[in-house]
């Protein structure tokens, strides 16, 4: 597969041949979003972060079925999948762990105290997104402990008008996928409903999968007060082979459920914005080692968060002061780690400063967390901003960042696999310069970072006859990287086209320390390089390839090949997606291969 890549070159270079034939064009202006994922709001291009954005049009020509597949077109971050239709995904950003990085969903901790196996169960489907906001490098002092090496915000949409439409794919491995989505503006109140269902019989044994999602949002009062409900639930069920063992004869299986109600409105007048949310999030897990022997091996874990928050905003002459408090429990019941429960307070702060004409921008700030079993944690950081022009900006942030172990790597017990009370909480100093340029057309970013963490936990195993892996705090890991992103908009016959392409170099030491002991600390993405060309070259017939290369710390590659093409023919929409168009065999996470070559067909109508 490796000879792929000189021929992709090619393509690119024929692409940009056609420049001369190019005028500038309208898209949906990123320099005008507001990130929302934090308490003080400011415009995509005047943020002091690396922070990439996932545009609904992005979503729309993407070639993606779920967030899984969606994520993974971003370099920097790396998803690793155990399976299709997103059943099961651990999520990592520049090299961290599955339990060091935050998702949102419209500003909803998303967070499970259980393990962050779980992160990605809280994925809503992509047909209710708006945007995603995918924030780099430590933040823990805006979102709390989880936010290790970055945090990441779905924004939903909040309403579809009056409309109906449905969905219906077919395709290989016995895919069957369907949904309805439904919009509804009243005179006081807006409601958005999703209901689907994806199933599949595997693409080899034991990986099929029955997954379902129900996502409703509504605003209440739209007149009056406004208060904003969310609430979603999804279930999966799905062959787990292999995940954590290489037995073939085991058949492993596992159930999840993941389920949220949060309810949000927002007092406001000209300098102070405050916004309260109260909020209750459930998540269930039954795993059994084997599918048809329940009684041999059987997890069952339920956690419960139930938290408020309030987040403030207050401008002055003296430029915007940010602050908030969000308050928490955390229950857990498990057959494995036993009765569990924590209470956990984080209060924020942070002001933005604007100097030299509001071309120089310092934001300073902290976060202090109280937990009821590890005690206060405070959290200090650093952004600066100059705008060197209207569209090019430079920016650097420093800060400490911070995470406590999951009840998994406290207390799980199995044959194999031992937790430990005694660990330590794991912690970093990060580092990050870089710079940005944003035009109609372009939007580019260029960064570097570095990041210094002590006590990271992992299971490891103290020689390679020993198959019992331990949680343990391991030394000293020094982790930098290189990211740089562009997309290019650009018109052709009259019709937008974007080529987008992004590049992720990491280096860390990890293998220096556990080559051959470690469970999950390894096999990190050290090379990733993605690309997206969308194009139109007709009126109703839009095309979409997607590639990704990958070269891990293992010296593991892999090149894939995605493609789609969509057919618009007034209300209905016809639609075909190609996966792994070459047939790379390849694996992302522990034993399971990822599918092969396979296509899906899908038909859209909408009836509003």
């Amino acid at each position: 597969m490796k000879n792929k890549a000189p021929l992709f070159l090619c393509f690119l270079i024929a692409i940009f041949k056609v420049n001369g034939q190019t005028q500038e064009i309208k898209t949906d202006s990123l320099s005008e979003v507001i990130i929302t994922s934090t308490r003080i709001d400011l415009p995509f291009k005047d943020n002091s972060r690396t922070i990439n954005i996932i545009s609904a049009a992005d979503i729309k020509s993407s070639a993606a079925i779920t967030v899984v597949d969606l994520l993974q077109q971003v370099a920097g971050v790396d998803i690793r999948r155990r399976g299709t239709g997103g059943s099961q995904a651990d999520l990592f950003i520049r090299g961290g762990g599955f339990d060091q990085t935050l998702l949102l969903v419209d500003g909803v901790k998303m967070d499970d105290a259980q393990t962050g196996h779980h992160t990605l169960n809280a994925a809503v489907p992509i047909e209710v997104i708006k945007r995603i906001e995918i924030i780099k490098g430590p933040a823990a002092r805006v979102f709390g402990q989880n936010a290790f090496t970055g945090a990441i915000n779905i924004v939903t949409k909040s309403t579809l008008g009056n409309s109906v439409s449905t969905n219906v794919e077919t395709g290989s491995f016995g895919q069957l996928n369907g949904s309805v989505t439904v919009g509804s503006e009243l005179e006081n109140s807006t409601h958005l409903l999703h209901v689907g269902k994806m199933t599949s019989e595997g693409y080899t044994d034991n990986t099929d999968y029955d997954n379902s999602n129900y996502f409703l949002k509504s605003t209440f009062n739209k007149k009056g007060q406004a208060v904003e409900m969310i609430t979603m639930f999804s279930e999966r069920k799905f062959g787990a082979e292999n995940f954590y063992t290489t037995n073939p004869d085991f058949k492993e299986y596992e159930e999840t459920q993941n389920s949220l109600i949060a309810f949000t409105t927002k007092f406001q007048s000209e300098k102070l914005k405050i916004q309260p949310r109260i909020y209750w999030k459930r998540n269930q897990d039954i795993f059994l080692l084997k599918r048809y022997e329940p009684n041999f091996f059987r997890n069952m874990h339920i956690s419960n968060k139930m938290g408020v928050e309030a987040n403030a905003s207050y401008t002055s002459k003296w430029g915007i002061t940010g602050f908030g408090i969000d308050m928490s429990k955390v229950y857990l019941r498990s057959n494995n780690l036993g009765n569990r429960n924590r209470f956990m307070t984080t209060m924020f702060v942070e002001h933005r400063f604007q100097l030299l004409d509001k071309r120089l921008d310092i934001t300073p700030g902290a976060a202090l967390t109280y937990f009821s079993d590890f005690k206060f944690n405070a959290f200090p950081g650093l952004d600066i901003g100059f705008d060197i022009s209207n569209n090019l900006k430079a920016y650097g942030n420093i800060g400490f960042t911070y995470r406590i172990p999951t009840y998994t790597d406290l207390y799980y017990n199995d044959p194999g696999t031992i937790g430990n009370e005694n660990l330590e909480p794991e912690e970093a100093f990060a580092q990050e310069i870089g710079i940005k340029y944003n035009t109609q057309n372009i939007r580019a970013s260029l960064s570097a970072f570095n990041r210094d963490a002590t006590n990271l936990i992992d299971f490891i195993r103290p020689n390679t006859t020993d198959e019992i892996y331990t949680a343990t705090n391991i030394a000293e890991v020094n982790t930098k990287g290189l990211e740089f992103d562009i997309s290019y908009h650009f018109k052709l016959k009259d019709f937008n086209q974007t080529l987008a392409f992004g590049y992720a170099f990491l280096d860390d030491d990890i293998l220096e320390q556990n080559e051959e002991l470690s469970r999950y600390a390894l096999n990190t993405l050290k090379h990733h390089f993605t690309t997206r060309f969308s194009t139109k070259l007709f009126k109703n017939i839009s095309q979409n390839i997607v590639y990704k290369y990958a070269e891990r710390t293992t010296g593991q590659t892999y090149n894939v090949w995605d493609a789609s093409m969509v057919m618009q023919l007034k209300q209905l929409e016809f639609s075909i997606t190609a996966n792994n168009i070459f047939n790379a065999d390849y694996i992302e996470s522990g034993f399971t291969p990822m599918p092969p070559s396979n296509v899906l067909f899908g038909l859209r109508y909408k009836f509003l």
